[in-house]
């Protein structure tokens, strides 16, 4: 019998003008848009650029970021094909550019465009409940909008909505309790609060010049790292013992790390600690906090840290950085050498996803 195989990453191209057609003509200026301007088609957020892609790439690699056929972005039957030819039996979906709505500084703005997308994919994945699972986008400006867009998309059948990897400025950190009415929803709705890597941050690119393309996709990993730290130290997760927190596209192998290192702490500056938690913070990430990877084997090597249940796989298709079109190689080679049980295998490759994201198919999600 084969591997039920569930991608915990995996990405579609929503329509760039949902965008605008999804707000008032008066807030145009505020939301997400793109223009050409000269040789350079250059995106938008507000009055910020985000992106400057040239219109005649100097190479085809560069131009189709080393896929020559990404037609699953944005065609369901062809993503399926693809899914076939990897392995993978479902995947929970994230947008493209709605990864950047966390930089609309308009409140309202920013409400219309989480809800143009969050109804477009809505509709995009409609009837495909045993197969795809839609990430729903927040507005974070305003607490109240947060809330009743929370409650909004859970009525739709949305089972988890994405929260900023990265704190927009002008807000405070997850420490801060200004969150708790956002946790607080996330429980009674029982909603997981999904983190996926670069959402929030100005500018995806910090590093120049040597090493700079490594350094910036590997220093994403940082924002999920301190995001624990503020979530579990900080007390929110403590006080929302039920809320579930899945970090996306940032590796697991951190995890373990951040866990003892944080107990460690908690423990020798104990005299300084608070707020007092009812557990020490590693036990609280295991009970909490679920983290996705695609190529690390430490993680799986040190789940005796985390728990295996926090561990899951995905491919990030169709991102040139992802496992595409390797995942059945990939997968393979993940286990080697590592004493580990088929039932953790099964759970790090599908059933632990499956399980979080509510996947439409009772006979993986039942109790492990």
């Amino acid at each position: 019998m084969s591997r039920f195989i569930f991608s915990a990453d995996g990405h579609v191209l929503e329509p760039r003008e949902i965008y605008q057609d999804g707000l008032p003509a008066s807030l145009h200026k505020h939301g997400l848009r793109a223009k050409r301007e000269g040789d350079y088609m250059v995106t938008y957020c507000g009055e910020r650029v985000i992106f400057r892609l040239p219109l005649k790439p100097p190479t085809d690699e560069i131009g189709n970021f080393g896929r020559p056929n990404q037609k699953g972005n944005i065609d369901l039957n062809a993503r399926l094909e693809d899914m076939a030819m990897e392995g993978i039996d479902a995947e929970i979906l994230f947008p493209t550019l709605g990864m950047q709505t966390f930089g609309i500084e308009h409140p309202d703005a920013e409400m219309f465009s989480t809800q143009a997308y969050n109804n477009w994919l809505s509709d995009f994945v409609k009837g495909r409940g045993d197969t795809f699972v839609g990430s729903a986008v927040m507005p974070v400006r305003e607490v109240a909008n947060t809330v009743s867009e929370m409650k909004r998309v859970a009525t739709m059948g949305y089972t988890n909505v994405m929260l900023p990897s990265f704190i927009p400025e002008g807000l405070p950190q997850y420490n801060d309790q200004r969150w708790d009415p956002i946790f607080e929803t996330a429980q009674n709705l029982d909603l997981v609060l999904v983190v996926h890597t670069a959402t929030g941050r100005p500018n995806v690119r910090v590093a120049k010049g040597a090493g700079a393309a490594v350094i910036n996709y590997t220093d994403q990993m940082r924002d999920s790292l301190q995001t624990v730290m503020y979530m579990v130290a900080g007390g929110i997760l403590d006080r929302f013992p039920r809320v579930k927190v899945a970090f996306v596209e940032c590796g697991a192998s951190w995890l373990a790390g951040v866990s003892e290192r944080m107990d460690e702490t908690y423990h020798g500056h104990h005299m300084f600690v608070r707020p007092k938690l009812s557990v020490p913070p590693s036990e609280i990430v295991k009970r909490q906090i679920h983290a996705s990877f695609q190529y690390d084997r430490a993680c799986i090597m040190s789940r005796s840290v985390t728990g295996a249940n926090a561990l899951m796989w995905g491919s990030d298709y169709p991102h040139h950085e992802g496992t595409f079109p390797n995942s059945r190689e990939v997968i393979a080679d993940l286990f080697e050498g590592i004493d580990i049980s088929e039932s953790e295998k099964d759970d790090i490759l599908g059933g632990n996803a499956a399980r979080l994201f509510k996947l439409n198919r009772p006979e993986v999600t039942k109790a492990a």
